[in-house]
């Protein structure tokens, strides 16, 4: 099993397009970043865990699920750094192989030294990237194979049509 473990606000940080949206609201980002990283567990099968530093949200330490991404804010004491290096020792098995995915350099090495792979904040994006390229590629293929109508129909009468094929009224 692979697992990818992020530094959040690592990532945001580095990601032009998750950087301009935290300038205008950290909590859009932080969203829009665990939408990414669904798409890239739902493509790759990576058990993804999205790790927060809890000095930017208020309260005590919070896991929870979003689609199938694991989202952990730290106790108020803790740094993300310190929970992925835990998470990376606690996680790690001889069937599991670890990523971190960080541009905190010190970070990269601690991981690196506990035997996980280190993916740089760039080489994330690159991947999302190509993941985000080969989706739209199998989405417009799966348009295109869609049978056409022998007879032409109104799309008001098509919409007919497929709530009846699906049982609805």
């Amino acid at each position: 099993m692979d697992i990818l473990l992020v530094d959040g606000y690592n990532i945001i940080g580095a990601w032009p397009e998750l950087r301009e949206l935290k300038n205008k609201d950290l909590s859009s980002a932080r969203d829009r970043l665990i939408e990414k990283m669904a798409e890239y567990q739902g493509y790759s099968g990576y058990r993804v865990i999205v790790v927060f530093d809890a000095h930017y949200v208020k309260g005590t330490e919070k896991k929870f699920k979003d689609s199938k991404v694991e989202v952990i804010f730290t106790r108020n004491n803790e740094t993300a750094d310190e929970r992925i290096e835990k998470l990376a020792i606690d996680l790690s098995n001889i069937k599991t192989q670890i990523h971190v995915a960080t541009s905190d350099f010190t970070e990269q090495w601690v991981i690196f030294g506990q035997g996980a792979l280190r993916k740089s904040a760039r080489e994330l994006l690159n991947e999302m990237n190509l993941i985000e390229c080969s989706i739209e590629k199998k989405v417009k293929k799966i348009k295109q194979k869609k049978p056409v109508s022998k007879i032409p129909l109104s799309d008001e009468v098509a919409e007919i049509f497929e709530k009846w094929r699906r049982g609805g009224q």
